[in-house]
């Protein structure tokens, strides 16, 4: 892959379900958000951290933090925050949330080699498609998020369904993660994994 590649971390939500910032809430002595962080790290990618315009979070001297100018209006309003943000030299991202603490870098890197043809790729499991991780093109998905939100939308999968996705199946990628650790999420205290 000679494609320059990134990583976005979506971090800009309410957190109204778990009571408090659950971005900050420790796991192994460290906060939520940087096991995502860490888990785009070991690929070796620039990384951005998408939080609201009064988000202001301390993160490792080599994260960029961007703020989103439509705060509290959903995913698909951070991705395009963020996508706009990158360099243009960038050409595939890597978008994951920031309360998934148990993400697969072997998973990641496959969403990203699957964009060979397409403008994006996600995980499915049993239920189907899910719209995070999702691997996509810088260009096609920046221009798709910033149409769909002039038109009112706010879900982040009315972009997928925007775009050309490969979907790849759980028997390739539980290859990688036989636990599906990577499409585990924190929206309550209870789906916090447990300190070691």
């Amino acid at each position: 892959m000679t494609e320059r590649l990134a990583g976005l971390v979506l971090a800009g939500g309410r957190s109204s379900r778990f009571g408090r910032d659950k971005l900050a809430e420790p796991i192994g002595g460290r906060p939520l958000l940087d096991h995502a962080i860490d888990a785009l790290r070991t690929m070796g990618v620039e990384i951005t951290v998408v939080t609201a315009p009064d988000g202001g979070r301390a993160l490792p001297s080599d994260v960029r933090l961007v703020h989103d100018p439509r705060p509290f209006e959903g995913p698909l309003a951070g991705v395009a925050a963020g996508l706009g943000s990158l360099d243009p030299a960038v050409d595939r991202v890597i978008v994951v949330a920031g309360d998934m603490p148990t993400l697969v870098p072997a998973v990641l890197a496959r969403l990203a080699a699957a964009l060979d043809c397409p403008d994006a790729a996600v995980l499915a499991d049993d239920d189907g498609p899910r719209p995070l991780p999702m691997a996509v093109r810088k260009t096609v998905a920046a221009a798709a998020a910033v149409r769909l939100l002039d038109r009112g939308e706010r879900r982040l999968r009315a972009l997928l369904a925007e775009l050309d996705v490969v979907v790849i199946p759980p028997s390739a990628w539980r290859v990688d993660d036989p636990d599906a650790a990577t499409l585990r999420d924190v929206d309550a205290p209870a789906d916090l994994p447990l300190n070691g």
